[in-house]
């Protein structure tokens, strides 16, 4: 069991720290995402049964998750930049293929109230009004190296928005920092502290501040909404993935240095089909553990 808590966190790490499909998603696909959600209201609000449970579950799945995040934030900002246009067609694949997923997984309770399925609509339109409306769209960035008052709120602003984003599954709290510009940034602010410099620590104090205080507020929100209005969730949640596409052909254009839009000329099959193997293997784990 411990091993299996390890890879999963492994998974969502892997997840959140690349745009395209948040750790949500994963712990969605993955099977234990009301479990994990479930545990994070508990540690803040449950009973000191369910928050020693709480604690012991989230302990196993952050030492995987925290694992996964360096090791992916080592080799991220270099490869990245460098390979857009293919890392784009692995997330293009890890959304297109994880949508079926999620429909068998609430198949029963989606039929139930196919009415609801008007709920896609405005999960798309969220965002892809946020992408085109990127303030910072075209390739204009977000400089970090001198923080201001200013830039120092929309930072912690960021890290609110970004966790938010991370445990809602559909949206990529990373590609909401691509479009904000501040993925780059940010990314490499976490990378010069894992190589011990210091430098970037406010931007990194402030961000993990953001992170904190908008896990507190939105996870309860979240629990909630499953609870009582699940299918309307699980339409919106696929509309936040439809609408994540767009996202994702636009997020070259964000880039330190912009690359232009992805075009089915710069689209890689190749790594669309291994976006769809992960996920399909992620399914397979869960299938082959509930048996």
């Amino acid at each position: 069991m411990y091993v299996i808590q390890f890879i999963r966190g492994f998974c969502m790490a892997l997840a959140d720290s690349v745009p395209g499909v948040s750790g949500g998603t994963i712990a969605f696909l993955l099977g234990f995402y009301d479990q994990f959600i479930g545990s994070i209201d508990d540690l803040i609000t449950g009973n000191m049964q369910k928050k020693k449970e709480a604690v012991f579950f989230l302990i196993r799945l952050g030492i995987g998750w925290v694992v996964g995040f360096v090791l992916a934030v080592l080799v991220l900002t270099s490869v990245f930049e460098s390979h857009i246009y293919a890392i784009s067609s692995l997330f293009i694949g890890f959304i297109i293929f994880a949508i079926p997923v999620v429909i068998r997984e609430e198949r029963q309770v989606l039929l139930e109230h196919k009415a609801s399925a008007a709920f896609i609509v405005p999960g798309i339109v969220i965002v892809s009004a946020i992408t085109y409306f990127n303030p910072v769209g075209g390739g204009e960035g977000v400089n970090l190296d001198h923080l201001t008052v200013t830039l120092g709120i929309f930072v912690f602003l960021a890290g609110m928005i970004t966790i938010s984003a991370m445990v809602l599954p559909g949206i990529s709290g990373s590609t909401l920092l691509l479009i904000m510009g501040l993925y780059l940034p940010v990314i490499t602010a976490i990378k010069d502290i894992l190589h011990f410099d210091f430098s970037a620590f406010g931007t990194v104090f402030l961000f993990g501040c953001g992170v904190i205080v908008g896990a507190l507020s939105i996870v309860k929100v979240i629990r909630g909404a499953l609870e009582r209005f699940r299918a309307q969730t699980i339409y919106l949640i696929i509309g936040l993935m439809l609408g994540s596409i767009y996202a994702v052909v636009m997020g070259p254009t964000t880039l330190e240095v912009p690359q232009a839009a992805m075009t089915l000329k710069e689209f890689s099959l190749v790594f669309f089909a291994v976006g769809g193997v992960v996920i399909l293997g992620m399914q397979f784990l869960k299938s082959s553990k509930e048996q």
